[in-house]
């Protein structure tokens, strides 16, 4: 059960959980749409992983139309028009190509690891969260070997993670409320606490619910500052590591408008720091210099975003909870192509691993079907590449060297070289 999993949970944020995953449930594919051999269990287990990430759901919806009374270091920004959009939606189904490659597992030495993020350092060996088991991991993929670094403080929350040029580690620790850094040849863990928020409690006149402020993705630019989703906060974080010090950018203009639940966060190289909502249909850029954000209306697009990524030349892609709905958004003219991914023909559901190379190759993950895919943009056509373990699971995604992907799977590390 969930409160297993997370017995320092308290009993509202358990709630807010089991709300979430009723919501999962319901933008999940229809079991008579998933492949024939995807067991009960797995869904479950796959579908729980996806649940996880909308903690904050229940907040945005039943908190609408309210706002925290404490919005830390907030900067007021303003929304500016975008250039019109062109949406072309190539057919992804008539034209789907099934590929080999060479697939290889590693299984997790326990299980109930529950990794939501993937992160390569500069010596090949990968960096991960492991929710179900409240521990940062380390597998070396030359020794084959795990490592289990229990976190301080950890709340079983470990959402967003990535490697700093010196290969130290910054991870979002969703539910404990803290940006974190690990220093791997210390073994030394240094923590950023975020406000909480505190808001109205619909259900009980005159109580009030004390919430986490809830970091979710992050992202590391050129001078190694450290830029986060603040998912209940309605903001983007800003931490200097050098100094510790933390600012944050309020995205709602209106205070009394809905609350956005920021999610996924990259940075382009150009520096712009770019994002989504689960609540709006739009993605988002922030200019670091100005604190002005622009968005980028998405017409035609009605389903949660998710995971967002930046190619070498500037190119924005995103994923969605529903439909297999990947987008490309070019920034300089506001166009946006939706691609939609599917190897049976059938909604997949969410394509949760994105990974854009160096070469501007684009891969997902489709836990659903049990595939890898990579989209081929001058041909509007997915390669697929079926994982060999049915039903595993394959969720999250990195790039790592020797054009090899490295992906999870239930309980298992997943590398594929196509």
């Amino acid at each position: 059960m969930m409160s297993e999993r997370q017995p320092l949970l308290t009993t509202q944020e358990r709630d807010h959980r089991e709300a979430a995953a009723q919501e999962a449930a319901r933008t999940a594919s229809p079991a008579s749409r998933q492949p024939p051999r995807w067991s009960a269990r797995r869904r479950r287990d796959g579908w729980f992983l996806l649940s996880v990430l909308l903690l904050g759901m229940l907040t945005i919806l039943v908190l609408a139309n309210t706002v925290s009374s404490q919005r830390g270091q907030a900067t007021t920004t303003q929304s500016g028009s975008s250039p019109a959009p062109v949406i072309k939606t190539p057919s992804a189904n008539n034209s789907s190509l099934i590929a080999t490659g060479t697939f290889r597992e590693y299984p997790f030495p326990q299980s109930n690891s529950q990794v939501m993020r993937l992160a390569v350092d500069h010596e090949g060996r990968l960096w991960m969260g492991e929710m179900g088991r409240n521990a940062l991991a380390e597998f070396d993929p030359i020794t084959q070997a795990f490592q289990e670094i229990t976190l301080p403080h950890g709340r079983y929350g470990i959402m967003g993670i990535q490697v700093a040029a010196d290969d130290t580690i910054w991870f979002a620790e969703q539910y404990a409320n803290y940006i974190g850094h690990y220093l791997p040849l210390t073994r030394q863990f240094h923590l950023y606490p975020l406000p909480t928020i505190t808001t109205p409690d619909p259900s009980n006149a005159g109580k009030t619910l004390t919430l986490p402020s809830a970091p979710n993705d992050l992202a590391l630019d050129s001078h190694g500052e450290v830029w986060f989703a603040e998912f209940n906060a309605d903001r983007l974080g800003r931490l200097d590591p050098h100094t510790g010090h933390m600012q944050q950018y309020l995205l709602a203009g209106d205070r009394t408008a809905q609350q956005l639940a920021p999610y996924g966060v990259t940075v382009d190289p150009q520096g712009m720091v770019w994002f989504t909502e689960m609540d709006t249909e739009r993605i988002g850029r922030l200019d670091p210099a100005t604190g002005r954000v622009q968005y980028f209306p998405l017409p035609g697009v009605h389903v949660p975003l998710m995971e967002i990524a930046s190619g070498a030349h500037g190119i924005i892609w995103a994923t969605s909870f529903s439909s297999g709905l990947l987008l490309r958004l070019d920034p300089h003219s506001g166009a946006v192509t939706s691609y939609y991914a599917s190897l049976s023909g059938a909604d997949p559901g969410g394509l949760y691993g994105l990974a854009v190379t160096s070469s501007d190759d684009v891969w997902v993950t489709i836990l659903a079907e049990n595939t890898l895919a990579r989209l081929d943009a001058a041909t509007h056509r997915f390669v697929y590449y079926r994982v060999p373990t049915e039903n595993s699971g394959p969720l999250a995604l990195v790039a790592g060297a020797d054009q090899t992907f490295w992906f999870t799977e239930t309980d298992k590390i997943g590398m594929l070289r196509p």
